[in-house]
């Protein structure tokens, strides 16, 4: 009966929001037909005040709604905001996947176990943020188990990471940060571009981006973006095939009221790439024979399959009142079926063979997100109030199959044999889960005396899960939780662009599972963070110094010993510092540069007080990056641009007890463009010098390595 009266409130919200763009279509229809005279119609594209979700100039952001919901300036966000725009992308050669465009963000621990095209790995602030840290226009992309969303990079306007806690914005999610990524959107002028490439792996892609006003109307524009890429991956055997169309309708009746309907399509289907669960004797230290090859393929090429196709269908409204009141409605329903198949190694049973684990998943998700809100500003006692309210509702169903067996067949890494029969994989998940959210929020940004900045938010959220078990029923849960999130800062502005802050905010997490008594809690916790953030005056640059401590509770930890279940008795602690710059020095330079320390430490485990201080897998110590790119403007070479960067990994953990250290790693990036009359011919190169070295491993049996070098080829056309 719930998973019924869930399904039902799901068509009612779609009814809703098919209602309300069916009236702005008639709307704007009527408005185009009528007799009566109008008032002049003006369609607000991306290029026209839209700057916090629209094109970054050069590397520098000023504006962003990812840390306040509300176009605010960066500076005025009282926590760490990074903004990673398309053309800072397109320098670095950024193509499938949105974690490499992560790469030289601090604090940013991106694709942490190497090459993966069908998942994007996001660590923030030493906490793992992939699966509840992930939003796509302010909304949630929530996923559990292999139930995750995939977005391409080339759909992308931007994408923003907000540092630290953002459960007073956005409801339950990752204590570290969250990645925000901002899709286009039409524009005012005529836009048309094509691209096409090919790699050194022999992946090549091609895609295109339109956007203009409907023929014969001025309040109707549109955009269709679209791509199609695959080919050969580094790793033996390794292929994929993936591609997503999105188009784009924006009415604008009048210059107060905006609505863009949008779709989406994209689908993947691959053989995996042999990384990710290699063992660490082997990979970051030598075994016997010496080390497995970086393209070694572990799994069987016959059988192996991975394959998902996505939709997604929304809206964006807002509109204006006379009184200054706005009000703005965003919603997106998504849907996922995803289908995994095939072996993957764990561990050695012999000097040189690795046992292999028979593995096939099944999964189908739905996610709804739907956030509707209310703005204005008022003079108030010789204070500016920049106020804020609204509701937000989160659903996400996912039905999970899962099967296993492990000795599936070994197999030789130095004479792999492949096609000798498979063990018969037997269940191992079957189960539904159904995860509802309701969540009120406000928020008040008061400016006041000569240039003090409060800001003051507040949120309750209601969360209501259903699992269904259907492997053992006994298991099955009901469960409802309810939290209190709350983040108040305080910034002074100088008028030399120097703004020093400090903030304060509570979060909450919600857990998906089952641990030794009952359903898993929500996460719970706090963070405090002070900084700089400096605008100078005579460059046109951003820079950001800050500190934290994250204080994480109801931390998940597993028994030792037989029954080897979860309880959630621990406690995390995250505390460190982080620098980023990002300059336009002129026409010619551009600079990006950053620093990061992150001490993550379990601060409490009953379970395991001989765990208690050591650092989790995963997470390195240091991480920093430097990019410099420079154009030539004038003279013989004009058109010509070279970017080169220095990305650094520190040293990280294998093991939860700290005996397995996986070292550091520098890796040198380099780039040439050259642009003639619209026409961009580009080449980039990935770990120039093919450093062999390990991103980080999840335990001593799963280590993956990082990119060899790889040349990426690109020619596009601005019609």
């Amino acid at each position: 009966m719930h998973e019924v009266e869930r399904f039902r409130r799901a068509r009612r919200t779609l009814s809703t929001s098919a209602a309300i763009i069916a009236i702005c279509a008639a709307w704007a229809a009527q408005a185009q037909t009528a007799d009566t005279p109008l008032a002049p119609i003006v369609v607000q594209g991306q290029n026209t005040g839209n700057s916090a979700t629209g094109p970054v100039k050069g590397y520098v952001a000023r504006e962003t709604t990812t840390g306040s919901k509300t176009g605010t300036p960066l500076k005025e966000i009282p926590q760490s905001v990074s903004v990673v725009g398309t053309q800072e992308m397109n320098d670095r050669g950024v193509i499938n996947k949105v974690d490499e465009a992560l790469r030289y963000t601090p604090g940013v621990n991106a694709a942490p176990y190497g090459t993966d095209p069908d998942t994007d790995w996001f660590f923030i602030r030493g906490f793992d943020a992939t699966q509840t840290g992930v939003f796509l226009d302010g909304l949630n992309l929530f996923s559990y188990g292999f139930g995750g969303f995939q977005i391409d990079p080339f759909m992308l306007e931007r994408v923003e990471v907000l540092k630290g806690p953002a459960s007073v914005l956005y409801g339950g999610s990752n204590p570290g940060g969250i990645v925000n990524m901002v899709r286009k959107r039409p524009t005012d002028e005529p836009f048309y571009y094509t691209e096409t490439g090919i790699n050194s792996n022999g992946n090549g892609f091609g895609g295109f981006d339109v956007s203009h006003r409907v023929r014969g109307s001025e309040a109707l524009s549109y955009r269709l973006t679209g791509k199609i890429a695959g080919g050969d991956n580094y790793s033996d055997y390794s292929r994929d095939l993936r591609g997503f169309f999105m188009p784009q309708l924006t009415i604008s009746p009048d210059d107060s009221t905006e609505l863009t309907v949008w779709a989406y399509a994209g689908g993947l289907d691959q053989v995996h790439t042999g990384n990710g669960f290699l063992p660490y004797e082997g990979t970051v230290v030598d075994a016997p024979f010496g080390k497995i090859r970086r393209d070694f393929f572990p799994g069987e090429p016959d059988l192996d399959t991975g394959r998902y196709n996505q939709e997604m269908i929304g809206y964006e409204l807002e509109h204006e009142f006379d009184n200054g009141w706005k009000a703005t409605s965003n919603f997106r329903y998504g849907h996922l079926n995803k289908y995994e198949f095939g072996p993957y190694p764990y561990l050695y049973s012999s000097a040189t063979t690795l046992n292999r684990i028979g593995f096939e998943g099944d999964t189908a998700a739905d996610n709804i997100a739907w956030d509707n809100r209310v703005e204005n500003e008022f003079e108030l006692r010789s204070a500016t109030h920049n106020i804020m309210a609204g509701i937000d509702y989160r659903y996400y169903r996912i039905d999970n199959v899962q099967n296993f067996v492990f000795g599936s067949g070994s197999i030789d890494v130095l004479d792999p044999v492949y096609g000798l029969p498979q063990v018969p994989n037997g269940p191992l998940y079957n189960e539904v889960v159904n995860m509802n959210q309701l969540g009120f929020y406000t928020q008040d940004q008061i400016h006041f005396g000569d240039g003090w900045l409060l800001t003051l938010n507040g949120r309750y959220d209601f969360v209501h899960t259903d699992l269904d078990n259907r492997l053992t029923p006994a298991s099955s849960f009901t469960s409802s939780e309810g939290a209190w999130s709350g983040r108040a800062g305080l910034a002074y502005e100088f008028d030399n662009g120097l703004t020093p802050y400090v903030s304060a905010a509570t979060f909450f997490n919600p857990l998906v599972g089952t641990g030794f008594d009952g359903p898993l809690k929500p996460e719970e916790g706090e963070q405090l963070e002070a900084g700089v953030k400096y605008e100078p005056t005579f460059i046109d640059g951003s820079l950001t110094a800050s500190v934290f401590q994250i204080n994480k509770r109801n931390y998940t930890v597993s028994m030792p010993a037989p029954p080897y279940t979860r309880l959630q008795l621990g406690e995390a602690e995250s505390r460190g510092f982080e620098l980023e710059s990002k300059v336009n020095i002129d026409e010619n330079w551009k600079l990006l540069g950053s620093l990061a320390y992150t001490d993550v430490e379990i601060a409490k485990n009953p379970l395991n007080p001989a765990l208690i201080g050591k650092t989790p897998v995963i997470v390195p110590d240091f991480t920093a990056s430097l990019w410099l790119d420079y154009t030539v403007t004038i003279g013989a070479l004009e058109g010509l641009s070279l970017g080169a960067g220095l990305r650094y990994k520190g040293a990280s953990w294998a093991d939860e007890a700290n005996m397995h250290k996986v070292p550091d790693a520098a890796l040198v990036d380099a780039a040439v463009r050259y642009r003639k009359n619209d026409w961009v011919a580009s080449l980039n190169v990935t770990n120039v010098f093919d450093k062999v070295y390990v991103e980080s491993c999840g335990g001593i049996g799963a280590c993956g390595y990082g990119d060899a070098r790889t040349f990426t080829f690109k020619l596009s056309k601005l019609w």
